[in-house]
């Protein structure tokens, strides 16, 4: 292996690196702090505790968004190519980063919506719904993220006069 294949497969390695960290990090957090607040409310009102899991599940679905954007950037390269131009790699780079924040802080949001949230519907059924929506937006702030990497994610190759 070359020194400039080594360099060019380390950066798009530490993009992936990047996303996947991120995201996961903002899965796990999401899904122990969720997880606490099903468990807690689950001694109260364990018959709640199968319809309280939604925030859980929610927490999990941001490492598969992670990992569509580790894929986008992993196929975006070419092994046999001579050169990976700077602004490839500030693509990939902004990319893994604006997807993994995003995962990230969703997975927070995720996480104290859901600890409370399941929480204060053991006391009132009626909050439910309320609890849905507010995990809903939360979601929605990976999703933006998402949209974002892949957008930027395609603009690498686009510098070059082929």
């Amino acid at each position: 292996m070359t020194d400039n294949a080594f360099k060019i497969n380390f950066q798009v390695g530490e993009n992936i690196v990047a996303v996947l960290l991120m995201r996961g990090m903002g899965a796990a957090y999401g899904t122990a702090k969720s997880g606490v607040g099903v468990a807690s409310m689950g001694v109260m009102r364990p018959e709640l505790v199968m319809k309280s899991i939604v925030p859980v599940v929610m927490a999990g679905v941001l490492g598969i968004y992670g990992l569509i954007i580790a894929v986008i950037i992993s196929t975006g390269i070419n092994p046999k190519a001579k050169s990976y131009y700077l602004f490839d790699g500030y693509a990939h780079l902004s990319s893994g980063l604006s997807c993994g924040l995003a995962g990230l802080s969703a997975g927070m949001a995720i996480g104290i919506v859901g600890d409370a949230g399941v929480r204060a519907n053991a006391q009132q059924p009626k909050l439910f719904v309320g609890m849905i929506l507010i995990l809903i937006f939360a979601e929605a702030l990976a999703l933006y993220g998402l949209i974002v990497g892949i957008i930027l994610s395609s603009r690498a190759g686009q510098s070059r006069a082929d």
